[in-house]
């Protein structure tokens, strides 16, 4: 970090996720007092184990109680499908964007903002704030993610389709409302590409690593409409030169990584990190587990090789942390800790602690 510069905490633990099992979640928890915030348990880790003189707190979002992780009793009525799909469906998630970025002006700058979030969406308006304060072509972006957050609903929701219509051992419901003539809309699943189509970061500067849904190769030959919609927003991305590290790109360790890193030569980066990248290994209270994700270690390596990039003398723009299921951070879960750890290696240089 610019030691004229702290890092400013912001929060929001906005959980907009639209699908049935994380409906039921919620409602199977109405009314619980445990926390559900991450950002009060990632706070009391970097509070005890960071020097105060080098951060802020910035402030958080207020989220109505029906769209938090953990509902009050009497929003039990709202716990349906459709409420969520609905929100979404209007715009809802980027209007919780655009009040992020808001906060990361007036609350963050002129610091350099570290949002604690649930919905990744969320990240988008800190990420357009910091673009439109140091210029698009001053910034890199790189993304830590099990997902390739560039897909309309209609592409998505297509994609769904076609593995009902293929696939015997389909999860997904033909009748699930999640799947029913969705417009396309800004939420978890397209912000950068809405980041992309509004110019808040160029192509060739964002760096998508750990990707674990890349479509197998035969999935490029299908003539499927739908499958081509889906692959192209793959090919396409890297067609108009961004980088897309696979999760199998990362097997043999951090390498391949390390070498595009270097290839960073923008003034300043920004640092978004999806929980999910670690799912299944390092971490267990996120909320897409659909794939196995990075080791604690393997996470850990890629964090200090970014490290390298800012002693480079690049500038931390910014850094988010996103995709906590608050619901599955029981005793033995180790998300906050492993979050905390990337940000203490990230923005202070110090090592992780165990």
């Amino acid at each position: 970090m610019d030691q004229k510069r702290l890092l400013a905490f912001l929060g929001c633990p906005l959980d907009s996720d639209e699908r049935q099992a994380s409906v039921e979640e919620k409602r199977a928890c109405l009314g619980s007092t445990g926390p559900d915030d991450p950002y009060d348990a990632v706070m009391a880790l970097i509070r005890q184990e960071v020097n105060s003189s080098l951060w802020r707190e910035a402030g958080r979002l207020e989220v109505p109680s029906w769209l938090r992780p953990v509902p009050a009793l009497s929003d039990g009525g709202a716990m349906a499908v459709d409420n969520f799909v609905d929100f979404m469906d209007r715009w809802g998630c980027a209007d919780f964007a655009d009040t992020a970025k808001k906060m990361a002006e007036q609350a963050a700058f002129p610091d350099t903002p570290c949002l604690i979030t649930v919905d990744h969406c969320v990240a988008g308006g800190v990420i357009r704030a910091v673009s439109q304060r140091h210029g698009l072509d001053s910034l890199t972006l790189v993304v830590l993610d099990s997902h390739m957050d560039a897909l309309t609903t209609p592409v998505l929701a297509g994609a769904i389709s076609y593995d009902m219509e293929h696939n015997p051992n389909s999860r997904y419901d033909a009748h699930d409302p999640f799947l029913q003539e969705r417009p396309d809309s800004y939420n978890a699943s397209s912000f950068l590409q809405h980041l992309l189509d509004s110019e808040a970061v160029k192509p060739e500067n964002l760096f998508l690593v750990g990707i674990s849904d890349y479509p197998p190769k035969h999935a490029f030959r299908n003539k499927d409409p739908r499958i081509q919609a889906y692959t192209q927003a793959f090919s396409g991305l890297k067609k108009n030169g961004a980088h897309l590290i696979t999760k199998s790109d990362l097997a043999a360790g951090s390498g391949k990584a390390s070498a595009l890193f270097k290839k960073i030569k923008t003034p300043w980066l920004y640092i978004s990190i999806d929980m999910d990248v670690g799912s299944k290994n390092a971490v267990g209270a996120v909320r897409f587990d659909d794939w196995t994700g990075l080791s604690e270690v393997q996470l850990y390596r890629l964090a200090i090789e970014l490290r390298q990039v800012l002693k480079r003398g690049v500038g931390l723009a910014g850094l988010d942390l996103c995709e906590f299921n608050p619901r599955h951070a029981d005793a033995g879960d180790r998300t906050y800790r492993v979050a905390a750890n990337l940000i203490k290696i990230l923005a202070f240089g110090q090592k992780p602690t165990p």
